[in-house]
């Protein structure tokens, strides 16, 4: 098989699985339909399963094949259980839910940096929710996460420089691209990295979102 022949073959499984996935999920058109709340140790393999396929969907190219195509759901789970676990940790995972099921999840790191503040570590919407308002509407929740506490600070996160609609999102939240650097390695693993792929810094310098 040539390589565009095998790549084309991937891409067609890729939407396979993508549309097996999507025709599970109903599609959300309005925010308030949705409950927005702190996760619990419950909610571990909901949100490691929405993670798994958010980056199988959106860090292909970045990360490896062979990882997205087999170990990821094995590490999501690991590293979402151990974090609803660790209550020590300064942290915060805040869920999008339609009923029982999950639609969304933003996970804030506070006083993360000494000088941009709390890390958004992770923001993931369901793909058929994509561009419904929910992902607005968890940055919003951050936000004030971040506003209410005794000593507010900034907001920053990290986006793949091929996110070109993350970026556009980010942008459109005032968010401001300060920074180049190389994604690291999930699970501190070289293999699970396709070539040495680019990230960028996005700040907010107060813990307020343009709409």
């Amino acid at each position: 098989m040539t390589v565009t022949a095998a790549y084309a073959a991937r891409a067609a499984e890729t939407d396979r699985h993508h549309s097996r996935v999507a025709a599970t999920v109903s599609p959300v058109t309005d925010t308030l339909d949705l409950a927005f709340r702190r996760a619990g140790r419950s909610d571990a393999d909901d949100i490691a399963a929405l993670h798994a396929d958010s980056w199988r969907r959106h860090y292909r190219g970045a990360y490896s094949d062979s990882f997205l195509d087999g170990d990821v759901d094995t590490d999501r789970i690991a590293v979402w259980r151990g974090r609803l676990e660790d209550t020590t940790r300064d942290t915060a995972t805040v869920v999008a839910v339609d009923g029982n099921a999950l639609v969304g999840f933003i996970h804030v790191v506070f006083d993360d940096d000494a000088r941009w503040g709390a890390l958004i570590d992770n923001l993931h919407v369901r793909y058929a929710q994509a561009r419904t308002g929910v992902g607005t509407r968890l940055m919003s929740e951050a936000a004030t996460a971040v506003r209410t506490r005794p000593h507010p600070s900034g907001i920053y996160l990290w986006v793949l420089e091929q996110n070109r609609a993350g970026q556009a999102f980010y942008d459109a939240l005032g968010g401001r691209c300060v920074e180049r650097d190389f994604v690291a390695p999930p699970g501190g693993d070289p293999g699970r990295l396709h070539g040495r792929p680019v990230k960028l810094r996005y700040v907010w310098e107060t813990p307020e979102l343009s709409r």
